[in-house]
């Protein structure tokens, strides 16, 4: 997706989340949900640094959608606009008695490490994408019980403050994401009142919209929004 877009012009930056891929930390933990928020405002000035006669776009895909929007909502970053892919403002895919351990255990060892729950199926419909997930050695299938404590207060926390994004945000998600659900992303997606919003809703995709058979179809409709935008 990256080099699609560098193809028409873009400058793609990316990074890993702090406990994730690369980045250093305990791996796949988190004190406080705004510690991410900081890391994106940090990553979003370096860019600007490198690149500061061009509009600046976030894109975030699930967590990171949701770091995305709270960075949006509570920290009015100096951007032109941001896409969010999958975000995970409905975690419906966690059971009640996963939240209630989770909410539990994080007060007496934060730094526990469990299992996410979550089905890898769920992710995409092309086997491959999902054996290069099972057989990814940066990919941990657990969270400690302070990452996800923080995830559950932090996606109610975003939704409800949709009304607050204050440039024009797209909105993407597979109609079949198992993971987080597409009701999410509709119900933030209706109290936008940024002008240039909108949402996009793929039929029988599933959560990595960017990484499904239809992926060019979908980065395709990315691009075509940012074109249209007014300058």
């Amino acid at each position: 997706m990256a080099e699609w877009l560098a193809l028409r012009g873009a400058a793609v930056h990316a990074y890993d989340h702090r406990g994730h891929g690369r980045s250093g930390g305990r791996r796949c933990h988190v004190g406080r949900f705004d510690e991410f928020v900081d890391d994106l405002m940090e990553v979003q000035g370096a860019v600007r640094a490198q690149h500061p006669e061009l509009p600046l776009t976030l894109v975030g895909h699930s967590m990171g959608g949701l770091i995305t929007l709270a960075c949006l909502t509570e920290r009015k970053p100096s951007v032109a606009n941001a896409v969010t892919s999958g975000a995970a403002l409905s975690l419906d895919a966690v059971s009640p008695a996963r939240v209630a351990l989770a909410r539990v255990l994080r007060r007496m060892v934060p730094t526990l490490a469990i299992g996410s729950g979550l089905d890898p199926a769920g992710l995409s419909r092309d086997p491959e994408v999902v054996h290069r997930y099972l057989t990814d050695p940066l990919v941990h299938r657990t969270m400690t019980t302070s990452l996800g404590a923080e995830l559950l207060a932090a996606a109610p926390r975003t939704a409800a403050r949709a009304g607050q994004v204050a440039v024009p945000l797209l909105l993407l998600h597979g109609e079949e994401d198992p993971l987080c659900a597409v009701a999410g992303s509709r119900t933030f997606h209706a109290g936008l009142t940024a002008k240039g919003s909108a949402l996009r809703v793929y039929p029988g995709l599933r959560h990595e919209i960017f990484n499904e058979p239809e992926r060019e179809t979908v980065w395709q409709d990315l691009w075509t929004w940012l074109e249209e935008l007014p300058a």
